[in-house]
């Protein structure tokens, strides 16, 4: 087998934080007072230094054509790596040993010279990647033509909109013939149509090329869609690297709790409380894991206060899958609360025929079901209650899944007396 393109050892970065016991908000007469209180006891504010390990141990192999997403939280140690492995960054512990030419797309405005226009950018580039000047020439039409500058190709940089600079700078990696191109957030910067243009560069050049691409994205459905496999990093160590659509899976289910009524508000559209008529108090599951087999009902307490009386309020409800797409909508009969009412009820999903993978919910409090009537509403909460439905077990019907078949199995069916087959799933989805 070829040698990997990337390889990554035992990978570590330290970083020293440096800090004073300050507050970081204080009056002038504080800082005087605190200042002669140093000078009394000696201490004349001497800084002190933490340890941070940004990546520690980190290692892993990419091999040539290979797509593989990076994932994480914020400060994860995503950017931290890819810095790394970009050269730009030195390691503390470890080595990444790279083959191949590398081209990088971390931050807007990475690579470029302000004072210097598009057109001397592009070249400056190519030189930097070791190209020489008739082989950039020959990109040079293509870079300009996928970045739409054209008008502004001898303009400064520094004037360019932060959609100018991406789309230009992105053109420049991928139509340089890096072996290896690294892609960051960045690309978010850009429009819809912009960033489904890079997508589908990035997967061209991996395609048809054979060239590496390292994808670091939020964008869980542009990750899963492009990428082959995935790296899932939490606090600078790898704690998942495989398959992209399980690596999603997973970041997704470590992002969010299970909330309770002390933290409802983190879901809450509207955060305040100040104008509600009515508003949701807890929203909880009524097992204690969040975890669901093939067709298990799922039991929901919902409860909530009501400053008003009505007689037509109804409860709506949304389900999710891991990648934020609404897959099922559901709304009750509308029913009647008193002023200054708190209620609590159990909004159950009956016999659902969910694939195995993330979920999570979305309730809304309205005044009105299916009416004519402007139906308002008083209070939405969203992507609360998130929970799994685990793989099928041995006894159901469908044994396997495959995530590009979609959410919801089509399995229950009856065979009619001329041997056809009739599928009952719509009428079991009950909300």
């Amino acid at each position: 087998m070829a040698q990997p393109v990337i390889q990554v050892r035992d990978l570590g970065k330290l970083y020293r934080i440096r800090s004073t016991e300050r507050k970081p908000y204080s009056t002038f007469r504080e800082d005087m007072v605190n200042g002669i209180k140093r000078f009394v006891r000696g201490d004349f504010g001497q800084s002190q230094s933490e340890d941070f390990w940004a990546l520690k141990d980190v290692s892993f192999d990419v091999h040539q054509g290979e797509v593989v997403g990076i994932i994480g939280r914020n400060g994860a140690g995503k950017s931290t790596l890819l810095k790394i492995l970009s050269r730009i960054v030195q390691p503390t512990t470890g080595e990444a040993i790279i083959r191949g030419r590398v081209g990088s797309l971390l931050e807007v405005g990475t690579g470029f010279h302000p004072e210097l226009t598009g057109r001397e950018n592009i070249f400056m580039n190519g030189a930097v990647l070791g190209m020489s000047r008739a082989e950039i020439k020959k990109q040079f039409d293509a870079i300009v033509d996928f970045a739409e500058v054209e008008k502004f190709l001898d303009t400064p940089v520094k004037f360019y909109s932060s959609g100018m600079y991406v789309r230009l700078a992105f053109a420049v990696a991928a139509h340089l013939e890096p072996e290896i191109l690294i892609v960051d957030e960045v690309l978010a910067v850009g429009d819809a149509a912009f960033q489904k243009k890079c997508l589908g560069k990035m997967g061209e050049v991996s395609e048809k090329d054979g060239r590496t691409v390292l994808f670091v994205s939020h964008n869980m459905n542009a990750l899963v869609s492009l990428c082959n496999s995935a790296i899932l990093i939490e606090r600078g160590s790898i704690n998942y690297q495989g398959i992209a659509t399980k690596a999603v899976e997973k970041y997704l289910l470590g992002m969010k709790k299970q909330s309770d009524c002390s933290d409802i508000s983190e879901y809450r559209i509207d955060k305040s409380l100040e104008n509600k008529l009515i508003y949701f108090t807890n929203v909880k599951l009524t097992k204690d894991d969040r975890q669901f087999l093939f067709k298990e009902n799922i039991n929901i307490e919902i409860s909530f206060f009501s400053l008003i009386k009505t007689n037509n309020l109804s409860i709506g409800a949304g389900i999710y899958n891991g990648m934020g797409n609404a897959i099922g909508t559901s709304i009750t009969e509308g029913f009647d609360i008193e002023k200054n009412e708190s209620k609590s009820l159990v909004f159950s999903l009956i016999n659902l025929h969910l694939s195995p993978g993330i979920y999570s919910m979305s309730f809304s409090l309205t005044n009105g079901y299916l009416s004519n009537t402007h139906i308002d509403s008083y209070d939405i909460v969203i992507g609360i209650l998130q929970f799994e439905v685990l793989p099928f077990n041995d006894q159901e019907k469908v044994a396997m899944w495959n995530p590009a078949w979609g959410n919801i199995v089509l399995n229950d069916y009856i065979i009619k007396k001329d041997n056809t087959f009739q599928v009952n799933q719509l009428e079991k989805i009950n909300l």
